[in-house]
């Protein structure tokens, strides 16, 4: 079936693609106005003189990102799409490969490389996200629990899950793999340049994984460990 909208044919069977699509800009700027750290101290300023006000800044950020760019991705598949989660990535898929390369990968590239950028002033004055961690190391261990769980799970689930799956079978791996990658770049602006530049090229490089291993969970875990290997080398090292 096709809908005639201001001279544009639109078949029936691209909305869902429609919606995948502008569920990027939409879903993002969301977060960007309301999601961010400082955000929670603006909603809630009761609590603004709390001494933990800086780690409520950032498991409102965790929570405001879950709740968008998983949960109501997750709600359309299931009661739009009607399609299991693994279509999605959310699948152990080539086990034998993913394994491998988290066990080459975390250990031999990853460490490494964080270790060296963790000395860089830029990285040191960005990250924690939660500053207080710098002094209060007893709440490291809960912070990094939330930061893998509902920031780079999600993160994970949305760009190389959600958009790169879903849209793969309509324009094509190659195509599909950048489409992700700019939209997980352009959510980096306000980052430092080097994070930027280098989400573009783990952009691209994480999606490739994500379709030869059919699943979200091994990139998943070479990007956790990215982002909590650089807090620990910077409040530890």
């Amino acid at each position: 079936m096709k809908a005639l909208i201001y001279g544009f044919k639109i078949e029936k069977k691209d909305i869902n693609t429609f919606f995948i699509l502008l569920s990027a800009p939409v879903l993002l700027t969301l977060y960007y106005y309301h999601g961010r750290a400082p955000r929670f101290a603006q909603y809630f300023p009761a609590l603004k003189e709390n001494s933990l006000i800086d780690l409520f800044n950032t498991f409102w950020q965790f929570g405001v990102f879950f709740a968008l760019m998983f949960l109501i991705p997750v709600l359309f598949i299931k009661f739009r799409l009607k399609t299991p989660l693994r279509d999605f990535g959310v699948s152990l898929g080539d086990k034998k490969f993913g394994l491998a390369l988290i066990l080459i990968a975390i250990p031999f590239i990853v460490a490494p490389l964080i270790y060296i950028g963790s000395r860089f002033p830029d990285l040191r004055a960005e990250y924690p996200l939660a500053r207080i961690l710098l002094q209060r190391h007893d709440l490291v261990i809960w912070y990094e629990l939330a930061y893998v769980i509902f920031y780079y799970t999600t993160w994970e689930f949305f760009f190389r899950g959600f958009l790169l799956f879903g849209l793969r079978e309509k324009y094509g791996d190659m195509a599909a793999i950048m489409i992700q990658t700019i939209s997980s770049c352009l959510i980096h602006l306000g980052k430092p340049e080097s994070e930027i530049l280098g989400s573009i090229v783990v952009g691209i490089l994480f999606g490739v994984i994500a379709l030869r291993t059919r699943s979200i969970w091994y990139v998943f875990a070479i990007h956790a460990g990215i982002g909590v290997l650089t807090d620990l080398f910077i409040i530890f090292l």
